[in-house]
């Protein structure tokens, strides 16, 4: 049964010929080219078997967590924490050949299944830092701490030899309290809109937004990561150009993240239907390159820009008066 969703709902849907239409862009391994991007619709454990050997710049890996979960005609059930660790060794067994010696790699994952995935990584590759995010979401318990927290691990081949553009992630926060030198604005910017310092990142998100009805990159994929989460972690651990995989695609957000920053992408997913909406969110970015919460080379506070751009919109002299000056 169709959703019945409201007039100012901007879900992104497929209707069954969009599923053929879209899905039909797929490559299969054979056809990929490592100088184009492409997804690639399959069995993730199957298809990295058959990938170029050392052409990934960045790997971005959102595999299940170890939660029973139905994630389009595929059903995923809860193992035990052996079982999870194989599964873990598994992908990662099959991924790291086909990584660049100076690549970099993030892994997400609850905090369950990040106490496995942290100690696989160790194992195998350097562990740089563990990222936590605020997902401001999630469901309450009487006997326990709401989970609104996940984790990113962030990993590299080479202990030293890596991509990390520190200045292309900075964020822009308010100001507080001002401090001046002569009159004169100490590391920070005055505006209309208010005082932001450009600051370095830290290891804890609390800017990002889940994707909700009204926000226009949301679809129905039940565990769909934020465009501008992806952002971060392309654009501080590759550069244009730089080819970025993803195994567990799902609705595609690596993948349209990637093309909008530039880079190359290879995305696998065995859910027909996901890919499909994969590729529709790709022909769109064609038109629409914005990332929420991203402008002018800085990310930005929860709920900030938006002020900012409608005090520059207002402040731009109307026709009438352009005419007089």
């Amino acid at each position: 049964m169709l959703k019945t969703r409201a007039e100012r709902n901007r879900t992104i849907t497929l209707e069954a010929s969009d599923i053929e239409k879209y899905s039909s862009l797929c490559v299969t391994p054979a056809l990929l080219g490592i100088e184009k991007s492409e997804i690639i619709n399959g069995d993730a454990f199957e298809i990295m078997k058959c990938l170029p050997k050392s052409f990934v710049d960045l790997l971005i890996v959102d595999p299940p967590y170890n939660l029973s979960k139905t994630f389009g005609g595929t059903n995923f059930k809860k193992m035990n924490t052996l079982e999870y660790r194989e599964f873990t060794e598994s992908w990662l067994e099959k991924a790291k050949p086909l990584l660049k010696n100076t690549a970099s790699i993030y892994v997400c994952c609850d905090w369950k299944s990040s106490l496995i995935i942290g100690d696989v990584l160790s194992k195998h590759l350097h562990i740089q830092n563990r990222i936590t995010w605020q997902r401001e979401k999630g469901r309450g318990a009487s006997r326990n701490w709401k989970n609104s927290m996940e984790d990113i691990w962030f990993a590299t081949v080479s202990p030293k030899e890596f991509t990390f553009n520190v200045n292309d992630v900075k964020m822009r926060r308010k100001v507080i309290a001002p401090y001046k030198v002569d009159g004169k604005p100490k590391d920070w910017n005055e505006t209309k809109a208010g005082n932001f310092r450009d600051t370095y990142p830290s290891n804890f998100w609390d800017d990002i937004s889940i994707p909700y009805w009204s926000m226009p990159e949301n679809t129905d994929h039940p565990t769909q990561k934020p465009e501008k989460l992806l952002a971060k972690l392309i654009l501080a651990s590759s550069n244009k150009g730089d080819v970025v995989l993803d195994p567990f695609l799902g609705s595609g957000t690596t993948a349209v993240v990637s093309k909008k920053l530039g880079r190359k992408y290879v995305g696998i997913e065995c859910e027909k239907e996901y890919c499909a909406l994969a590729q529709k969110r790709l022909e769109m970015a064609c038109s629409n390159n914005e990332i929420q919460g991203y402008s002018e080379g800085v990310f930005w506070e929860r709920n900030t820009l938006s002020t900012q751009k409608k005090l520059k919109t207002s402040s731009k002299p109307s026709i009438q008066q352009s005419l007089i000056d």
